[in-house]
């Protein structure tokens, strides 16, 4: 009696046994859940990559961009120089600003806008140097007065190829440090210091002797993102 009751019972468990070897319809949804971690986790690493590569775009536009207009600024006079005021450094790096932001340009870097001019003694020296951001990065190529006599302050910029300036004229030198800020839980690039320089050589004659007072000043010694007061 109870093996004829089995029976049908083993017949049963065979047959389903045959049905669920011949189905394949989870096979994709198993498939997924193995696959999809590694497409993830391979594009949200292709995107960090990515914003890494505009992140140092973005700084080096910056650096152009500011030693660019630092070149170009001062307060038009037919009749003298340009005299340059701490309102125009403090415009163009509001300038800076406004490109950096969708970085955060202040608050993870720091600019450094010097002035390379020649001194009495036929030799090279940053005249002025104004800075503004919240890293704690100090030019890696002199402060400001550096070489103020003599010969022994080669220039600005690569050892052996530094820039100098000309007799009667002036380099603006810009020196921008970012720390990189990750996009994604990626973090394979996350603190990593972006640097870029450039120089413009100054596009009219210009009051070589210093800054002049009028607006706050972006002193050197201040590590912070607002604008100076």
């Amino acid at each position: 009696m109870i093996a004829a009751t089995l029976k049908p019972l083993r017949v049963l468990q065979r047959r389903l046994a045959r049905r669920l070897a011949r189905d394949k319809s989870g096979v994709a949804m198993i498939e997924f859940a193995f696959t999809a971690p590694i497409l993830l986790g391979m594009g949200m690493m292709g995107t960090e990559t990515a914003y890494f590569v505009i992140n140092h775009m973005k700084v080096s536009q910056i650096a152009m961009q500011t030693a660019d207009s630092a070149s170009r600024i001062g307060a038009e006079d037919v009749l003298a120089a340009r005299q340059v005021f701490e309102r125009d450094v403090n415009e163009v790096l509001v300038g800076a600003e406004k490109m950096g932001e969708g970085i955060g340009i202040f608050e993870n870097g720091r600019v450094i806008i010097s002035s390379l001019q020649r001194n009495g003694d036929g030799g090279q020296t940053i005249r002025w140097q104004r800075c503004r951001g919240a890293k704690a990065h100090d030019s890696s190529f002199g402060a400001e007065g550096v070489g103020v006599t003599g010969t022994g302050f080669a220039g600005m910029g690569v050892p052996g190829r530094e820039i100098t300036a000309g007799p009667g004229t002036a380099v603006m030198f810009v020196e921008v440090s970012y720390d990189y800020k990750s996009l994604t839980p990626f973090d394979i690039f996350d603190g990593r210091e972006i640097t870029y320089t450039a120089a413009f050589n100054v596009r009219d004659a210009r009051d070589l002797t210093g800054l002049f007072p009028g607006g706050p000043t972006a002193d050197c010694g201040t590590y912070s993102a607002a604008r100076p007061s």
